[in-house]
This record gives structure tokens, C-alpha cells and sequence, in this order.
């Protein structure tokens, strides 16, 4: 009996460290890994260093791996399926970039049509997430912006340009992931390249403009939404208007 319970015991062990699957309480993963990788390689400016990343390709690698053979199960806690979701589009948005670096801009790696935007590189099919083919653009819409209806995500998941939100130097966790997503709409906001926020004659990230809708869906205006996030606060009828997008790759000189 003592010989089974040991080879018992054993294998459960072995299982374990070969899967190497950093976990919660639960089932759910953790993100330790993809954290190490970006304080690493992210400044608190959520500047990227894509080179640092091309070195650490095995890690990161390894790291997506997890994600690919990981998906979110039923009994995960919905913290933990939003904080996975904003995870893997981050690091396999990396993934894109390092798989074709150098490039000056996202927006390059792929055949966008200047009115209805087509094969772009969010329609690329590049990564797999439980055996499904997926693209960047899934992640967004289908899945974080319809399942989760929460318009902080739009701080939270960054597009490898200088106009995103800064990709956050740690990974989000369910633990900590309503102060996480709180902080990004605050740097965000206050980040005067990206927003210039004023009482009467706003000019706000194109980012409210192309997702007008997700602002209002919380009971909100979109200017109340704002407001829980700025020191100024915008007046409900000030004259908002909307800053070029710049897509220059979000890369540390």
C-alpha cells in the first residue's frame, strides 16, 4: 500500500512540474510569468523593449503556451476570465510585434483599406487558444467588449502604438484587477499627449469617439464615465473633440 500511495504521490508531482502552470486557489492560472517578462521589458511609461523581448523569446514563448493550452473554464471567477483575456491580448499583441520586428508601425503588418478596415493585423489568425484559430480582433469584440461590457478594458489592452494606453509593467490578476483597471483609466486620462482634459473644450482620445457606445453602457453619459477618473472634471455640455491617433510603434529609444 505504501509503494502505490508513493508512486502516487510521485506522479501528481511530476505532473505538476511538468505542466509548470503557475496556479490560484482555484483552477484558474496566474500570471506570474508574463509579470517577470514585463517589468523586465516595459517602462513605467509603458515604452516596450522589443529587443529585450526578441532575447526573451523562449519566456515568452513559454508564457503563451500556457495561454494556449489554458482557456478560461466555467468554475474560473469572471475577474479571472477578464484579467486572462486582457492578458493574452497584450502578450500576443508582443508576439505579433517581435515575430516581425523591426517595424515602425502595427498598422504595417497588415492590408488595412482606409474605409472598411479588412486584413488588417488584428484580422491575423497567428495564435491558437484551446485548439481554436483566434486574431486580436476576437479577443477585442468578441469576447472582451461583448461578454464583459466593462469600458475600462479600452485602458487596459494596448495596440503596440504611442496612442494606446501604456501596456501596464505587470500582468493583471483577478486579485488586484478592479484597482489595476481603475488606475489605467486615471494614467490615462491624465496622460496629456493622449487626452487634454478640460471643462468646456475637451480633446479626448479617439478612443471615445470609436467606442462611444461602450461608455454609455455602464448607465452613464460618457462624460460621467470620464469624470469618476479626472481631477478636472468635463462639463455635461462641453464641446468635445478628438486627437489624431499617432501609430508609431510604442518602442523605448
Amino acid at each position: 500500500m505504501k509503494f502505490y500511495l508513493i508512486l502516487i504521490v510521485s506522479t501528481v508531482l511530476f505532473s505538476s512540474c511538468l505542466t509548470g502552470v503557475p496556479k490560484g486557489k482555484g483552477n484558474a492560472i496566474t500570471h506570474e510569468q508574463w509579470t517577470t517578462l514585463l517589468k523586465k521589458h516595459v517602462n513605467n511609461a509603458g515604452l516596450v523593449d522589443y529587443k529585450g523581448f526578441i532575447k526573451d523569446s523562449a519566456a515568452l514563448n513559454k508564457y503563451l503556451a500556457v495561454l494556449s493550452n489554458n482557456a478560461p473554464a466555467n468554475d474560473w471567477s469572471k475577474d479571472e476570465k477578464f484579467a486572462y483575456w486582457i492578458n493574452a491580448y497584450n502578450a500576443f499583441t508582443v508576439k505579433l510585434i517581435v515575430d516581425n520586428y523591426p517595424v515602425k508601425s502595427i498598422k504595417d503588418l497588415g492590408a488595412a483599406n482606409p474605409i472598411i478596415f479588412v486584413n488588417t493585423a488584428w484580422d491575423k489568425k497567428f495564435f491558437s487558444i484551446d485548439g481554436k484559430k483566434m486574431t486580436l480582433n476576437t479577443i477585442e469584440h468578441k469576447i472582451l467588449r461583448k461578454k464583459f461590457k466593462d469600458p475600462r478594458m479600452h485602458f487596459a489592452i494596448n495596440c503596440a502604438s504611442m496612442s494606446c494606453p501604456k501596456l501596464l509593467n505587470e500582468a493583471y490578476e483577478a486579485a488586484t484587477l478592479n484597482k489595476q483597471l481603475d488606475q489605467q483609466a486615471k494614467d490615462f486620462l491624465a496622460d496629456k499627449s493622449k487626452n487634454e482634459v478640460a471643462a468646456q473644450n475637451p480633446k479626448l482620445s479617439s478612443i471615445f469617439n470609436w467606442f462611444n457606445g461602450d461608455f454609455k453602457k455602464t448607465g452613464k453619459s460618457k462624460i460621467a464615465f470620464i469624470n469618476q477618473y479626472t481631477s478636472t472634471k468635463i462639463n455635461d455640455n462641453a464641446s468635445i473633440s478628438y486627437l489624431d491617433y499617432n501609430w508609431s510603434l510604442n518602442e523605448q529609444k
